[in-house]
C-alpha cells in the first residue's frame, strides 16, 4: 500500500485495485460455496433433530456467511456506483477495508461451521476444540506467517 505521507500515483492505484479484486474473487468463491451449503442444511432430514442451541448457532453462522458475502461483493457495487468519477483512491481504501472484513468474516464462519458440525457429530467438547483449532490455524497463517516474512 502507498506511504501515508504521499499520494499514490494513478498507476499504483490501478495496480492496487486489480490486486484487491483478485483477492476478493478468491474469497468470494469460498464464501459463496459455504453459504450455498448452509442454505441446504434446513432441508436435510436430520435438521429436525438439532437441539435449540444448535439451530440458533446455525442461524448465526448463516447470517455471518451472508453478511461476509455482502462485504466481499461490496467493492463491485462501489465501483459501479462511482464509475468514471475519479474516486479510485477511495475505492482502493474501501476495497481494502472490505477485504479485511471479509477475511475476518470468512475465518469466523469457517470456525463456526466446524463448531456446528462437530457438535452435531461428536459433541460439544470436541466441537469447541475443533473450532478453536481452526481459528488458531487461520490466525497463524494470516498473521504469524506474514510477520515471519517481514523479518526476513
Amino acid at each position: 500500500m502507498p506511504q501515508p505521507d504521499r499520494k499514490p500515483s494513478p498507476e499504483q492505484l490501478i495496480r492496487n485495485w486489480n490486486e484487491l479484486l483478485q483477492e476478493l474473487r478468491v474469497m468470494q468463491t469460498g464464501i459463496q460455496i459455504l453459504t450455498g451449503f448452509l442454505l441446504t442444511v434446513p432441508f436435510s432430514a436430520r435438521f429436525e433433530d438439532l437441539a435449540q442451541y444448535q439451530r440458533i448457532l446455525y442461524l448465526g453462522v448463516l447470517v455471518a456467511a451472508v453478511l461476509t458475502t455482502c462485504v466481499i461483493v461490496a467493492p463491485v457495487a462501489f465501483h459501479r456506483m462511482l464509475f468514471r468519477q475519479r474516486k479510485r483512491e477511495w475505492l482502493v481504501r474501501m476495497a481494502n477495508l472490505c477485504a479485511r472484513l471479509g477475511l475476518t468474516g470468512f475465518a469466523v464462519v469457517s470456525a463456526s461451521v466446524m463448531l456446528l458440525v462437530f457438535d452435531v457429530v461428536v459433541g460439544q467438547t470436541p466441537a469447541w476444540i475443533a473450532a478453536a483449532s481452526v481459528a488458531l490455524v487461520f490466525a497463524a497463517l494470516w498473521f504469524g506467517v506474514p510477520r515471519l516474512g517481514r523479518r526476513k
